[in-house]
């Protein structure tokens, strides 16, 4: 008779804390100012104005949206903000910068309201593979609302994880 074939880890105390759970879901939109500029390159007011009148704003319903100049060309702050005017009666949230700059502060609103008394004093697993686009700086987040809680914490999965912190004893 062969030994029967334990699994240690759904066994364990190991609590998982996977980004994933708390990624928001809904659709992410790219807007890049330099389609209004002369030429990609230059901001003229009563254009860039006209053409921001003129544009579809209703695209980005229920949309993250993350504005951003793809040329490296120097824009005035302005252009940003008078973009974002036109789309907050649109959009579920506005950032200037990339997608994983918008993901950032998605989760830097949603991971301090989070309860991580389930963590108190357990081993913890900050789960490193995801399916969903986590940015790197979420898992900085993370750690930083779960060491003060856990008694020890992990990256990666259960079967090949890296120690990051062990609470002194």
């Amino acid at each position: 008779m062969q030994d029967e074939i334990v699994n240690k880890v759904a066994n364990s105390v190991l609590a998982v804390f996977d980004l994933e759970d708390y990624y928001l879901a809904g659709e992410r939109a790219q807007l890049d100012i330099s389609q209004w500029l002369h030429e990609g390159i230059l901001l003229k007011e009563k254009d860039f104005r006209a053409a921001l009148l003129s544009h579809d704003w209703s695209q980005y319903q229920n949309q993250y949206v993350a504005v951003y100049c793809s040329p490296d060309v120097i824009i005035p702050a302005w252009a940003a903000i008078l973009v974002t005017s036109h789309l907050i009666p649109f959009a579920k949230r506005i950032v200037f910068g990339t997608v994983e700059d918008l993901e950032t502060a998605l989760y830097q609103e949603s991971l301090p309201k989070l309860d991580y008394s389930q963590y108190e004093n357990k081993p913890v697993i900050l789960k490193g593979c995801s399916k969903k686009p986590v940015p790197r700086s979420a898992y900085l987040l993370a750690i930083q609302h779960l060491q003060p809680v856990a008694k020890n914490i992990m990256y990666g999965e259960a079967c090949s994880a890296v120690p990051l912190y062990k609470k002194n004893k």
